[in-house]
């Protein structure tokens, strides 16, 4: 079966290829015509057609016809048909653009020119080197056509052969240590960048930075500066450390002042509360000592008065009547009754004699 299998096979292949075998001369003629018409896409793209980049603006420049010469318009990113030999289109970049100064290879930003660095004399006399960044971009791509030239003209015989006469200008008014203060260092970079942009706006060119990286003197010079420098950190160091020691010392004394007032008020409120306990207890002692007082007086009237109840009218029978209180407790009471001591208990008037309660009254 499987023998079978593989004839069929063999003989279905065979047929197949038999039957393929004739066509395939026309499909080479046709490879070979997109072949052709490809090669002709591409040379009429090579010849007629520029492609201006994202970043780039195109400047187009006729040499013959109505309008030759350089053409105003300025043409952004895309395909442009131009004529060869009579038309051509310039290229320039958009972005911003670096010119490094620097002695120092490799240390430039990528896709910038770099040239040596800014050798400027102080105003004091010293040389030395300045490593600067100047970041400017194309504004008008047509004034840097036709005032400066195509290509990299605009770097070439525009932005190169001013920066480093403006940079001596500017930084040269400095002095060897003044190129160590930043914000002295800062203000006359600005003025370079503003003289530069004077220099460069009318012909289409705006300069946005300019950065001073690095600077360099000789090394002797270099030394000499460094350890002035350092003697006069350490002149600001003692200063600063006097300056901290006084107002340490201030604050210490206004620190010192306000405890000593603290415990003043402290000691003037524990005076004045063990005054308002004195006088509270004064005021108690007083005021105890007169009700205590009106006690007394009362319990004397009292007295004074019961004493005089006592004196009066009635105390004989309140006498009495205590008397017969007294009696009602005894069951049997013997007492003479012959005699000038006889008792007659019958008789009341003898009896509050007996007792010296009245002396010689009525019976």
């Amino acid at each position: 079966m499987l023998e079978e299998q593989q004839k069929l096979m063999s003989l279905r292949f065979e047929e197949l290829k038999n039957r393929y075998k004739g066509p395939r001369l026309p499909w080479k003629g046709k490879a070979w015509t997109v072949i052709g018409i490809l090669a002709i896409v591409m040379v009429m793209y090579a010849l007629f057609l520029v492609y201006v980049e994202p970043d780039e603006f195109g400047i187009k420049v006729v040499r013959m016809g109505g309008h030759r010469g350089v053409q105003k318009e300025v043409y952004g990113p895309g395909f442009y048909f131009v004529f060869p030999g009579l038309q051509q289109m310039y290229r320039l970049p958009r972005g911003i653009q670096v010119l490094e100064l620097t002695n120092t290879p490799g240390s430039a930003a990528l896709r910038s020119r770099q040239e040596k660095a800014a050798h400027i004399q102080t105003s004091d006399g010293f040389f030395v080197d300045v490593d600067v960044s100047i970041l400017y971009r194309i504004v008008d791509p047509y004034l840097v056509f036709t005032m400066i030239g195509p290509g990299n003209l605009y770097e070439d015989n525009g932005v190169i052969p001013k920066t480093e006469p403006i940079l001596k200008a500017t930084l040269g008014e400095l002095t060897t240590e003044e190129f160590y203060n930043s914000p002295l260092r800062t203000q006359r970079t600005d003025t370079a960048k503003e003289i530069l942009n004077r220099e460069l706006t009318p012909k289409g060119i705006k300069v946005e930075q300019v950065l001073v990286r690095y600077f360099l003197y000789s090394n002797e010079i270099q030394k000499n500066i460094e350890e002035k420098k350092l003697k006069d950190q350490l002149v600001f160091k003692n200063q600063a450390e006097a300056r901290a020691a006084t107002e340490e010392a201030i604050v210490k004394k206004i620190s010192q002042e306000g405890e000593a007032t603290v415990a003043v008020k402290l000691e003037e409120g524990q005076a004045y509360v063990t005054k308002k306990r004195a006088e509270k207890d004064l005021y108690m002692r007083k005021k105890n000592a007169e009700a205590d007082l009106l006690v007394k007086l009362a319990e004397a009237e009292r007295v004074k008065l019961k004493n005089e109840s006592l004196e009066g009218v009635g105390a004989e029978r309140m006498v009495g009547l205590k008397m017969a209180d007294v009696y009602k407790g005894l069951h049997t009471i013997i007492l003479p009754s012959d005699g000038p001591n006889g008792v007659n208990p019958l008789s009341l008037g003898k009896t509050l004699n007996l007792f010296d309660v009245r002396k010689g009254g009525a019976q």
